[in-house]
This record gives C-alpha cells, sequence and structure tokens, in this order.
C-alpha cells in the first residue's frame, strides 16, 4: 500500500521541509519514503508544491503526485477549488485555517462529506509557540491526527535529526499541540 501526500505551500514556508521529516519518520520505521518539490526559478511566496510517498514496498514511480491521498495545505489563502484537482474521493485535506469551518468548505467549493477534514490552527499555534508563522512543522501535527501513516516516537526521531536544541523542542512542542487541537469534520 503506497500513500501519497501533495503539500501545498509558499515558497519559504518550509513545506518541503515538513514533506522531508514525514518521509524520514517513514524510513525511520523501515518503510519505503520519497519527498521531493516542484518548484521553479520562483520566488519567495509564491505558490509551490512539495510530495512524500510512503510504501512498503520499493518506489518505483519517479514522478509528481497527481492524484492523492491527502493534500496539506500550509497556507489557507491557496484554499481553492482547484486544490482539490486529482485528490482522491476516499481523500483527505488537512489545512492551517482561520475563519469557520463553513468558510473553509466554501473556498474548496466542496460540500460536508465530500473528503475527510483535518483543520489545523497551524498559524495560531506557530506565532504562540515558535513567534514567527512558520506552519510547517504544525501541519504534521495534521498527518499524526489523519492517523497510519507515521508514529509520533518517528516524527520526534526525525525532527531532532533536522533541527537541533531548542528549535527542535519548540518544533516538537508545536507538532503536539497542532495535534491536539485539530478538529476532523
Amino acid at each position: 500500500m503506497m500513500i501519497e501526500i501533495r503539500w501545498h505551500g509558499r515558497g519559504g514556508q518550509g513545506a518541503w521541509t515538513a514533506s522531508n521529516i514525514v518521509a524520514m519518520a517513514a524510513a525511520l520505521e523501515g518503510r519505503h519514503a520519497q519527498s521531493f518539490p516542484a518548484f521553479g526559478p520562483e520566488r519567495s511566496g509564491a505558490p509551490m508544491l512539495s510530495f512524500t510517498r510512503i510504501s512498503n514496498e520499493p518506489i518505483e514511480i519517479h514522478s509528481m503526485i497527481y492524484e492523492p491521498d491527502i493534500a496539506v495545505v500550509l497556507d489557507y489563502t491557496l484554499l481553492s477549488p482547484g486544490l482539490v484537482s486529482g485528490l482522491k474521493r476516499s481523500g483527505t485535506i488537512i489545512t492551517n485555517y482561520a475563519g469557520s469551518i463553513d468558510q473553509v468548505i466554501g473556498k474548496l467549493g466542496i460540500k460536508k462529506g465530500d473528503y475527510r477534514l483535518i483543520l489545523v490552527p497551524a498559524s495560531k499555534l506557530a506565532l504562540e509557540i515558535l513567534r514567527a508563522n512558520i506552519t510547517n512543522t504544525a501541519m504534521i501535527g495534521g498527518i499524526l491526527k489523519h492517523g497510519g501513516i507515521v508514529g509520533w516516537e518517528s516524527i520526534e526521531k526525525a525532527v531532532r535529526a533536522r533541527f537541533k536544541g531548542p528549535v527542535a523542542e519548540k518544533n516538537l512542542a508545536l507538532i503536539k499541540k497542532a495535534y491536539e487541537e485539530s478538529i476532523e469534520v
């Protein structure tokens, strides 16, 4: 079984870093994983994509992900009907959000029940914990809320491998808080 995740962010927000952490966590669990970005010469702040594939078998696909199981949105200003393009009907949208659930659903152009929806107050929590609107690791809390992708222990090891000292501790606190405060619709 392969899980494919498409990350939607803006240049400089760390979508690829979050994708890498999830892939590293899967590898620590003995699974096969890929993580790669899709961007050109975009400037900081321009929309970009990153991708994660996780499988129990070797992965022989080396293309972008066109029909993801999960779409993760780091910046709620990117919410639009186009975001669900290709998302499997049984898929999940994990999004940073501000506003009401109805506003999120309206921006996506979907109806309740079309997709599994996990709302993460990533910007709010990142400002509280990191003192910066850096939402990438908060969105990993949404991945954990989804369940069945990677476990907390492997995420913790991957974060400690990627970041050191107080930066690792703050990001782990952010992931945990995001997991606790995420809601599923």
